[in-house]
């Protein structure tokens, strides 16, 4: 079976488990990952930049290699390898735990119950819940779906059309320890430094694709690039930036301000300031939007890898219909 194929069925399937079962509730691949990247991080650290990437290179070079031989080993067998870029999609893509997670936090807020909403959010976010207001918990839910949509999901097919299993690997363990190391406090501005920067290599394509889709799959189509152009830039991640601010045009909220994360104070500029401000039933319309967002990458994935593909074999053909041409002539002559 070609590997254009392998990756279409296996997408499917591990997608579907996902929409179906969320995320494994027990030995989760990607918690164990975590682990193994702290322990070396407890090895490893020091306060300057060439540790910080070589545990880098250690931690998604192994979990990037591993994977490879992984399906080098089910190559030879069709089925192993659909099983196996099923499990693997399974694993790293997380839509549907977020749209529950954030659902929940709506309907906290929706009972009026500000403190299991607050108690909730860090399962979403790394914000700090305590002096937040309805209002700003609701807005902190919809950047995180939107800016989600793309590290969870969108991004991790990407890099599975590219380069099936190992992408699909490799693209959650960077982004990871993006999440684990990638801060700017004291103990990780430098260590943490070639984390943060190979995520923002590696999320680039799926950030655009998350925003492209959002563009077509959300109510406002006009008003998402419209937002997107004008405000992307803006934002200080150049990832999230596209992506929430087409999640503000196509919800046509106001996204950003001011935000804490764990005790450091974040003034980030607003996205789509004509916008009205995040209401509790957003949560659920950029959950929706999420979801066809989902949808949409699992299409243009396969869709992409199989054009490509075809494209591919066409030249080929070509080629070789040229040398034959050539050596009739030669024969002729």
């Amino acid at each position: 079976m070609r590997a254009e194929r392998v990756f279409a069925y296996g997408a499917l399937a591990g997608l579907t488990a996902d929409l179906l079962l969320a995320d494994p509730r027990r030995g989760h691949p990607v918690a164990g990952f975590g682990r193994a990247a702290g322990a070396v991080e407890r090895v490893l650290w020091h306060d300057h930049r060439g540790w910080g990437a070589l545990h880098t290179a250690v931690c998604a070079g192994g979990a990037t290699t591993a994977a490879a031989l992984l399906a080098r080993a089910a190559a030879r067998h069709p089925a192993a390898s659909v099983a196996l870029t099923a499990a693997a999609t399974w694993a790293v893509v997380g839509g549907t735990s977020l749209g529950r997670e954030a659902r929940a936090i709506g309907a906290a807020l929706t009972d009026g119950d500000l403190a299991r909403a607050r108690a909730r959010l860090p399962h979403l976010c790394g914000r700090d819940p305590h002096s937040l207001d309805e209002r700003q918990i609701a807005r902190a839910v919809v950047e995180s779906v939107a800016e989600n949509t793309s590290d969870a999901v969108v991004g991790a097919l990407v890099w599975g059309a590219v380069a099936g299993v190992p992408g699909l690997v490799g693209f959650r363990a960077v982004n990871t320890l993006d999440a684990m190391v990638g801060h700017r406090s004291p103990r990780l501005r430098r260590f943490g430094w070639a984390s943060a920067r190979l995520d923002d290599v590696v999320g680039w394509p799926g950030a655009r694709l998350t925003a492209a889709l959002a563009v077509v799959c959300g109510a406002a189509p006009a008003d998402a690039v419209r937002v997107w152009r004008a405000d992307a830039h803006r934002h200080p991640s150049p990832n999230a930036g596209p992506v929430e601010a087409a999640f503000a045009g196509a919800l046509g909220v106001r996204l950003g301000g001011t935000l804490a994360y764990g005790g450091r104070v974040e003034h980030r500029p607003v996205l789509h300031a004509g916008g009205r401000p995040v209401t509790t039933a957003d949560i659920d319309r950029a959950a929706r939007l999420s979801r066809r967002v989902t949808l949409g990458a699992l299409a243009v994935s396969v869709g992409g890898r199989l054009l490509v593909a075809r494209l591919a074999k066409a030249v080929q053909t070509a080629r070789a219909g040229t040398a034959a041409q050539k050596a009739v002539r030669r024969r002729r002559a």
